[in-house]
Protein backbone atom coordinates (compact mmCIF):
# COMPACT_ATOMS: atom_id res chain seq x y z
CA UNK A 1 0.00 0.00 0.00
CA UNK A 2 1.46 3.07 -0.54
CA UNK A 3 1.89 6.12 1.98
CA UNK A 4 -0.62 9.01 2.41
CA UNK A 5 -0.31 12.18 4.50
CA UNK A 6 -3.01 13.94 6.02
CA UNK A 7 -2.98 17.43 8.15
CA UNK A 8 -4.90 18.83 10.54
CA UNK A 9 -5.37 22.61 11.22
CA UNK A 10 -5.33 24.30 14.65
CA UNK A 11 -5.93 27.28 16.68
CA UNK A 12 -4.08 26.71 19.84
CA UNK A 13 -0.98 25.00 20.79
CA UNK A 14 -3.05 23.03 23.54
CA UNK A 15 -5.44 21.34 20.60
CA UNK A 16 -2.03 20.62 18.33
CA UNK A 17 -0.95 18.35 21.98
CA UNK A 18 -4.35 16.67 22.32
CA UNK A 19 -4.27 15.74 18.76
CA UNK A 20 -0.59 14.87 18.56
CA UNK A 21 -1.81 12.37 22.00
CA UNK A 22 -4.70 11.34 20.35
CA UNK A 23 -2.74 9.99 17.39
CA UNK A 24 -0.30 7.92 19.53
CA UNK A 25 -3.48 6.48 21.47
CA UNK A 26 -5.26 5.87 18.42
CA UNK A 27 -2.15 3.60 17.39
CA UNK A 28 0.56 6.07 15.27
CA UNK A 29 4.03 5.80 16.04
CA UNK A 30 5.97 8.76 16.82
CA UNK A 31 7.97 8.82 13.93
CA UNK A 32 4.52 9.23 11.32
CA UNK A 33 3.31 12.43 13.06
CA UNK A 34 5.09 15.95 12.61
CA UNK A 35 3.98 19.47 13.87
CA UNK A 36 4.51 22.18 11.40
CA UNK A 37 3.93 25.74 13.17
CA UNK A 38 5.45 29.04 11.69
CA UNK A 39 6.06 30.00 15.28
CA UNK A 40 9.13 29.24 16.82
CA UNK A 41 8.12 26.67 20.04
CA UNK A 42 10.39 24.98 21.64
CA UNK A 43 11.61 21.37 21.20
CA UNK A 44 9.07 19.31 22.29
CA UNK A 45 6.65 21.74 23.35
CA UNK A 46 3.60 19.08 21.79
CA UNK A 47 4.98 16.18 23.18
CA UNK A 48 6.24 15.43 19.32
CA UNK A 49 9.40 12.98 19.21
CA UNK A 50 12.41 14.55 19.54
CA UNK A 51 15.59 12.84 17.17
CA UNK A 52 18.63 12.69 18.37
CA UNK A 53 20.98 14.29 15.95
CA UNK A 54 24.33 12.67 15.50
CA UNK A 55 25.91 16.11 13.77
CA UNK A 56 28.70 15.91 15.72
CA UNK A 57 30.16 12.62 14.60
CA UNK A 58 30.77 13.94 11.02
CA UNK A 59 33.52 17.09 11.87
CA UNK A 60 34.89 14.24 14.00
CA UNK A 61 35.18 11.73 11.39
CA UNK A 62 36.03 14.15 9.09
CA UNK A 63 38.94 15.17 11.08
CA UNK A 64 40.12 11.80 11.40
CA UNK A 65 39.74 11.05 7.27
CA UNK A 66 41.98 14.63 6.36
CA UNK A 67 44.21 14.35 9.09
CA UNK A 68 45.67 10.25 7.24
CA UNK A 69 44.97 11.49 3.95
CA UNK A 70 47.40 14.60 4.65
CA UNK A 71 50.03 12.47 6.09
CA UNK A 72 50.19 10.13 3.40
CA UNK A 73 49.80 12.80 0.86
CA UNK A 74 52.93 14.65 2.40
CA UNK A 75 55.06 11.60 3.34
CA UNK A 76 54.52 10.26 -0.43
CA UNK A 77 55.12 12.98 -2.24
CA UNK A 78 58.88 13.26 0.08
CA UNK A 79 59.63 10.02 -0.42
CA UNK A 80 58.51 10.07 -4.07
CA UNK A 81 60.69 13.48 -4.43
CA UNK A 82 63.58 13.25 -2.47
CA UNK A 83 65.45 16.57 -2.42
CA UNK A 84 68.06 16.71 0.20
CA UNK A 85 68.85 19.90 1.34
CA UNK A 86 72.47 20.01 2.98
CA UNK A 87 71.84 16.86 4.71
CA UNK A 88 68.76 17.71 6.36
CA UNK A 89 65.91 14.53 6.54
CA UNK A 90 63.78 13.77 3.49
CA UNK A 91 61.15 14.16 5.80
CA UNK A 92 60.12 17.43 7.15
CA UNK A 93 58.03 17.25 10.22
CA UNK A 94 56.97 21.33 10.38
CA UNK A 95 57.13 21.18 6.71
CA UNK A 96 54.55 18.63 6.75
CA UNK A 97 52.46 20.48 9.91
CA UNK A 98 50.95 22.96 7.81
CA UNK A 99 49.12 20.56 5.23
CA UNK A 100 48.43 18.66 7.64
CA UNK A 101 46.18 21.19 9.77
CA UNK A 102 44.80 22.52 6.19
CA UNK A 103 43.69 19.23 5.13
CA UNK A 104 42.27 18.55 8.67
CA UNK A 105 40.42 21.78 8.78
CA UNK A 106 39.11 21.20 4.96
CA UNK A 107 37.71 17.80 5.56
CA UNK A 108 36.26 18.55 8.79
CA UNK A 109 34.59 21.23 7.09
CA UNK A 110 32.97 19.79 4.26
CA UNK A 111 32.09 17.23 6.25
CA UNK A 112 30.06 19.47 8.40
CA UNK A 113 28.32 20.94 5.66
CA UNK A 114 27.35 17.12 4.46
CA UNK A 115 26.06 16.35 7.49
CA UNK A 116 24.09 19.57 8.09
CA UNK A 117 21.94 18.56 4.96
CA UNK A 118 21.89 15.07 5.71
CA UNK A 119 21.01 15.36 9.46
CA UNK A 120 18.48 17.72 7.60
CA UNK A 121 16.92 15.17 6.00
CA UNK A 122 17.42 17.34 2.76
CA UNK A 123 16.78 17.05 -0.18
CA UNK A 124 12.91 15.79 1.06
CA UNK A 125 10.94 15.14 -2.34
CA UNK A 126 7.74 13.87 -0.94
CA UNK A 127 6.49 17.04 0.99
CA UNK A 128 3.31 15.79 2.31
CA UNK A 129 0.26 17.70 2.92
CA UNK A 130 1.01 21.52 3.48
CA UNK A 131 -1.60 24.76 3.76
CA UNK A 132 0.19 28.09 3.66
CA UNK A 133 -2.46 29.31 6.15
CA UNK A 134 0.35 27.67 8.88
CA UNK A 135 2.96 30.99 8.40
CA UNK A 136 -0.25 32.68 9.63
CA UNK A 137 -0.56 31.36 12.61
CA UNK A 138 -2.05 28.36 12.86
CA UNK A 139 -0.54 24.91 13.70
CA UNK A 140 -0.67 21.92 11.78
CA UNK A 141 -0.17 18.19 12.57
CA UNK A 142 0.91 16.01 9.87
CA UNK A 143 0.51 12.32 10.05
CA UNK A 144 2.30 9.94 7.51
CA UNK A 145 0.27 6.63 6.88
CA UNK A 146 -1.35 4.24 4.55
CA UNK A 147 -4.59 5.20 3.08
CA UNK A 148 -6.80 2.50 5.42
CA UNK A 149 -5.69 4.67 8.52
CA UNK A 150 -6.50 7.96 6.84
CA UNK A 151 -10.03 8.02 8.16
CA UNK A 152 -8.90 7.08 11.71
CA UNK A 153 -6.59 10.10 11.67
CA UNK A 154 -9.04 12.53 10.43
CA UNK A 155 -11.65 11.22 13.50
CA UNK A 156 -8.79 12.04 15.85
CA UNK A 157 -8.30 15.58 14.26
CA UNK A 158 -11.83 16.68 14.16
CA UNK A 159 -12.25 15.29 18.06
CA UNK A 160 -9.61 17.42 19.09
CA UNK A 161 -10.86 20.31 17.32
CA UNK A 162 -9.06 20.94 14.04
CA UNK A 163 -10.11 23.72 11.97
CA UNK A 164 -9.57 21.98 8.44
CA UNK A 165 -8.13 18.86 7.40
CA UNK A 166 -6.16 18.47 3.89
CA UNK A 167 -5.02 15.22 2.33
CA UNK A 168 -2.04 14.52 -0.11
Amino acid sequence: MSKKSILGLFDTPDQGADALDGLHNAGFESHECDVLTGTPYPEGTFGEHVPQHRLFRFPLFGAIIGLTLSIFITTATQIAYPLVTGGKPILSIFAMLIIMYEMTMLSAVVTTVVGIIFESRLPKFNLGAYDTRITEGLIGVVVNCEEKDLSKAKKVFTDSGALDTKEA
